[in-house]
Parts: structure tokens; sequence; C-alpha cells
């Protein structure tokens, strides 16, 4: 069994126990199910943008501890005053030290939220939309095309969009009307092999009408240049900046070398 088999097998246990503690009708009382969302479709295609997907995660199966003392709010306030065009919580707990509260807390800043983690159940979408975020992550890895319709039809009618990641040229049959974001892996989550070439192969063959981001192994602007020729218009960056000392102060200045490297 690798990794991600793992963590899958562990998430159905956990999303049974948390439906156990809190009804699907109590979590859509909530205050933050009925706010109004932010579109990442519209902030990646705003030219004045970073396109960054900026990150807050803690830990990593693969790294385990990046960062055990950085402030939420004080991280993700920084990515979003220096630019960011969305921020991605992770809320897995047990392999990734996320947790719920740590996306509401991140909800005080007005750009789209991800919530990272590996939704595998209708319930994990309306617990995203009442924790405060804009956008779901689904694996193809871990989801048949069939079950990625499913839930990304359901995310859509709870107003949330939808972030499909692949990896293979076998998952791109898990694109689908309801998932105009396509991310593509360039860490094989069964191996977390990176592999940026392979990635820019593979996106070649995502639909046009698809908004594409780059995902994992991006460590300076150089890589994000021969992304952007590449036709991504988002990229999510995580341990580049967590593994930082300061990850505020390594977000300000990786944007400003981005910035410059475009003038």
């Amino acid at each position: 069994m690798n990794i991600l088999d793992t963590i899958i097998a562990h998430k159905k246990v956990e999303v049974a126990s948390r439906k156990a503690r809190v009804s699907d009708v109590e979590l859509m009382q909530s205050d933050l199910f009925k706010r109004t969302t932010f579109s990442l479709k519209e902030f990646l295609l705003d030219e004045t943008k970073t396109g960054i997907i900026a990150e807050f995660k803690r830990q990593s199966p693969s790294k385990g501890v990046i960062n055990g003392t950085a402030d939420v709010v004080e991280v993700t306030a920084a990515y979003t005053a220096h630019g960011a065009s969305c921020l991605s919580v992770l809320t897995d707990e047990h392999f990734f030290g996320g947790f719920e509260q740590d996306l509401r807390k991140a909800r005080v800043n007005n750009i789209p939220i991800l919530r990272k983690d590996f939704i595998i159940d209708e319930y994990q979408i309306i617990e995203a939309r009442s924790m405060g975020a804009d956008v779901i992550l689904l694996i193809a890895a871990c989801l048949t095309p069939q079950r990625v319709k499913e839930l990304a039809v359901f995310a859509k009618n709870l107003e949330l969009e939808v972030l499909l990641e692949i990896h293979s040229e076998e998952e791109l049959q898990h694109i689908c009307d309801e998932t105009e974001i396509v991310g593509v892996n360039n860490r094989d989550l069964k191996t977390f092999i990176v592999d940026i070439n392979r990635s820019i192969e593979l996106s070649r063959k995502i639909p046009a009408n698809k908004i594409k981001i780059a995902e994992s192994g991006i460590n300076d602007v150089e890589t994000i240049r021969i992304f952007r020729q590449a036709g991504f218009k988002g990229f999510l960056i995580g341990e580049n900046f967590m593994k930082q000392p300061d990850p505020t102060i390594a977000f300000a200045i990786f944007v400003q070398q981005l910035n410059a490297k475009e003038t």
C-alpha cells in the first residue's frame, strides 16, 4: 500500500467519524456557509495578479515537519498583501498537521481560498463551504472519472469552484465540464518524485478551454516563466515559502523577483 492509499483509507474512517459528530444540516447553518464566494478562475485570469496560489502547510508525509511555528493569520495576510492570487490551506490533520480552524482564520483575507485536503465525499464539500473555502481540490489519483463528475457537480451547486489535480495521461479522462481548472502535479503522489518536464508534456494534452495550474516543485521565478510559456495561469507553491525561517519575508522577496523578471 502506497502513501496515497494509506491516506485515503484513513480519510474514509475520519469522514465517517465527522459525519457522526456534526450533521450536514448543522454545517449549512453556519455564517460562512452563506457568504458570497470568490472566484479563483477570475483571479487567475486577471493579468495584474501573480497567479501564485500560496500554501500554508505545516508538514507532509514525505518531508515531516516543514514549519511548526508559523501563524496562519500572519502568513496568509502577508501572502495576500504581497500579491497571491489564492491561498491554499491544508486541513488534513493526521498527515499534514492542518486544521479546519486554519482555514477559518485565513478567511479574514479577501481572496479565494482552496481547501487542500483529500475529498472523497460530498460531506467534505459542505464542510469546505461552511469553513469559508471558495475552491475544493479533487485528486484524480484517488477518484474515478464518474466520482470526479459527481463531486464537481455537487461543489458547483454550492457555488464552489473545483481544482482537479492530475499527474498521468490516464487521468486526463477525469476532466469534465465542471472541472474548469486543472492542476498538473509535478510530484507523483505515489512516489513523491518531481518531474517538471513530464508535467509540461502532459499539460499539452489538456483541453484548451481549461485553466492550467502547475503544482509542486516550484522553487524559483524562472520555473514560473517556463510554466507560463507552456500556458499555465496558476502556480501552487507550498514548501518553498513554508520551509523558510519567515515565510512572509520569503514570499515578499519571491514576488519582488518575479516582478523584476517581467519588467
